[in-house]
């Protein structure tokens, strides 16, 4: 079992934000990947919703609130304060809204959670202006071989451990698993972890009666990993309307059970334009290898295109490439509405893919890579070529995030 405590990026990341802004840090990203740790070790302050005392502050006024975080108190620093979870409280928004307009200039405000918290969009009651959003994610390669926060899009190679290697292929990302590397412990945890979702989150913060159903297309989700999904054929399979997989679908995302992955159309002829790819956050529960890398490239892409948008980097976004003859990329990551690389990700095959080449023509993508995960570490910049190239998963993913 290893025991060493592991610094995560997102610790500098909302130092930053601290330091150099006045808005309200938003925290989201799966249960159990850490936020709670985190905002522990940065805050002077912490409240969550899952304590009565902090539920009774929040169902009263922000004076109250105000006095218990010791607001009144003549501070040389403005102190941090964390509420976690609210947005389990029916009202969050409103609250946080006048909580901040009141005390902004007497503290910094960090809100975590670990269901979406951009969900406010939708509604009238904006916070514009009071916040940027950060998505945390659990552990990969890049942030277990560098923990000091460089702000820029592609870093140097660096080696990883082989124990956390093969950590992150057997237990996963999630801290927990992570550091125990125990099979038994990991096992019993992911249940528990699912557990918690369907019986606690769905049944606290939505009006889906049906937990079985949604539960059952959880299942079909996790199956179908790495593969395009058909909502029609779901829906049949489970016996409910379409419109109600669509909605379950958004549900699981909601609270980061999974994410969707849309193809890429522009300049493919021919292309599948509507059907999105699924992906789970936790890649262990994939049972079949090469889904479980393709999953694993999935989730280390995803998490590199929020740190870059969260950073401010650019307008960065997750795709795949398919069309009706069959000829499909795994992966196109766009910046700014443009092309920027292509990946495939394959077990052992370290030859590039023709489709590969053919999209990287259609698109103009600078970069194509084929991440090969049984290729040896090697430090080579893989952003330094300009046509498809093979290249070791362990070296490639160091150089995200």
């Amino acid at each position: 079992m290893n025991n060493k405590p592991q610094k995560r990026i997102y610790e500098d990341m909302l130092a930053e934000h601290l330091r150099d802004n006045r808005q309200m840090a938003f925290l989201t990203g799966p249960r159990q990947c850490g936020k709670t740790t985190l905002a522990k070790t940065i805050s002077d302050r912490y409240f969550t919703w899952d304590d009565l005392a902090t539920r009774r502050l929040v169902a009263g006024d922000a004076a109250g609130l105000a006095a218990a975080a010791g607001l009144g108190v003549a501070n040389v620093r403005r102190p941090v304060i964390t509420l976690d979870e609210i947005h389990k409280f029916p009202r969050w928004k409103t609250f946080i809204k006048g909580f901040f307009d009141i005390y902004e200039d007497r503290m910094r405000l960090i809100v975590t959670g670990s269901a979406r918290l951009d969900i406010y969009k939708r509604g009238g009651d904006s916070l514009m202006g009071r916040y940027f959003l950060y998505h945390m994610h659990p552990f990969g390669v890049a942030e277990l071989v560098r923990t000091e926060l460089e702000i820029q899009e592609t870093h140097t190679p660096r080696p990883i451990e082989d124990a956390d290697w093969d950590a992150l292929w057997e237990h996963g990302g999630f801290p927990e698993p992570f550091v125990r590397r125990d099979r038994r412990f990991t096992l019993r945890w992911r249940k528990l972890r699912r557990e918690q979702l369907f019986r606690e989150d769905l049944r606290d913060l939505t009006k889906i009666a049906d937990i079985a159903g949604i539960r059952i297309l959880s299942e079909l989700l996790l199956s179908r990993a790495g593969n395009q999904i058909v909502t029609a054929s779901l829906a049949r399979e489970i016996g409910v309307a379409e419109t109600t997989v669509k909605a379950w679908k958004a549900t699981l995302e909601y609270f980061h059970e999974g994410f969707s992955v849309r193809p890429w159309f522009r300049n493919i002829e021919n292309s599948i334009r509507k059907t999105p790819k699924w992906y789970q956050c936790d890649w262990c529960e994939v049972a079949d290898e090469g889904a479980r890398f393709e999953n694993l490239v999935a989730c280390h892409l995803s998490k590199s295109v929020d740190a870059w948008n969260d950073l401010g980097l650019g307008d960065f976004a997750l795709y795949y490439i398919r069309n009706k003859a069959k000829e499909e990329v795994d992966f196109l990551v766009a910046k700014d509405g443009r092309p920027w690389f292509l990946a495939e990700a394959k077990i052992s095959d370290a030859t590039p893919s023709r489709a590969l080449a053919v999209m990287q023509k259609r698109t103009g993508a600078a970069h194509a890579f084929q991440i090969v995960r049984d290729l040896p570490y090697t430090e080579v910049d893989a952003f330094s070529f300009h046509v498809p190239v093979a290249v070791s998963a362990r070296s490639f993913l160091s150089q995200l995030f």
